[in-house]
């Protein structure tokens, strides 16, 4: 393999983990080695464009070689290039509109392996574009700042997350992870996940919005912690929820990560509900992600 060729198919890529941006390489990146799973994970824009510049390339290539036959299109009209051009877009959509048809041997077996693309290319772009509308979105969002604050005199970690979609998410349970590096006795550097137990870790219908929390109590991983200490352990906050779409029953993921530089000490969420003077709840999202300091006074969840 050229040096040019295997420099571009090993070049090193940035994987963002825990917030912290880590630089991958000594892995073979080639475009066809995992060419469904690009088909489906980029954007609709690209998906649409890859699609119409490999559909003039295979219809460049075809009329190429029909014209590379003797008079091999009957009634080629125009009588050059864009003629066979215009005959294997048609050939190859299995159109068929009877002014232009193979006339020799040659045209027909051109004409043959075409049709057979053809077919198998539209059934390939279908397969591919029912893939990428029936995989299951969860339209969740999270409050970009985690939050600690007492509860009943307890000092509480709280994250906000919210259905966008406002549809029933049925059955939703939710993990808390904490990321931190760690250095043994020995002077082994690790990074080690802490699984953080949850007051309610279940959410039988998960419509407008949760508040998960985690008690800090001598009991979680957090307990004796500030945020120097946090800052100097790198911690991340991962939070992961999932649930069955009560609208298509089809399972639900969405998660989030925020690094400690985003936790918020002392704070609370602004009230997201609301009643109006007519006794009517409104819920304003317009205020999700907003946090006030806290009143040592007040004691009440938000």
């Amino acid at each position: 393999m050229p040096h040019w060729l295997h420099r571009l198919f090993n070049r090193p890529r940035t994987v963002q983990v825990g917030g912290r941006p880590f630089i991958s390489q000594g892995l073979t990146r080639r475009f066809w080695d995992d060419i469904y799973h690009v088909a489906l994970t980029i954007r609709w824009p690209t998906f649409f464009g890859l699609a119409a510049t490999v559909f003039l390339l295979v219809n460049m290539l075809f009329a190429v070689l029909y014209q590379l036959g003797d008079r091999a299109i009957a009634n080629q009209f125009p009588a050059d290039f864009s003629g066979a051009f215009f005959f294997s877009v048609e050939t190859l959509a299995t159109v068929g509109y009877g002014d232009m048809h193979p006339q020799t041997l040659y045209g027909h077996i051109v004409a043959t392996v075409e049709i057979f693309m053809g077919m198998l290319s539209i059934a390939l772009v279908t397969g591919l574009v029912f893939a990428r509308f029936s995989r299951p979105r969860a339209k969740i969002i999270f409050a970009n700042h985690p939050v600690i604050r007492r509860i009943h005199g307890q000092p509480t970690l709280m994250v906000r997350a919210a259905n966008a979609r406002q549809n029933v998410i049925a059955e939703a349970s939710a993990k808390l992870h904490l990321l931190m590096r760690e250095t043994s006795p020995e002077g082994f550097h690790i990074r080690r996940i802490h699984d953080l137990k949850l007051m309610r870790d279940r959410h039988p219908v998960f419509t407008l919005s949760w508040s998960v929390m985690h008690i800090v109590d001598e009991s979680s991983p957090l307990f004796g912690l500030d945020m120097a200490a946090l800052q100097e352990a790198e911690a991340t906050l991962m939070l992961s929820i999932e649930g069955i779409d009560e609208t298509t029953s089809q399972p639900m993921l969405a998660r989030n990560q925020w690094s400690h530089r985003e936790w918020r000490w002392n704070h609370r969420y602004v009230d997201l509900v609301f009643d109006d003077e007519f006794g009517v709840s409104h819920i304003d999202y317009g205020v999700f992600h907003h946090v006030l300091p806290v009143d040592e006074t007040d004691d009440s969840e938000s």
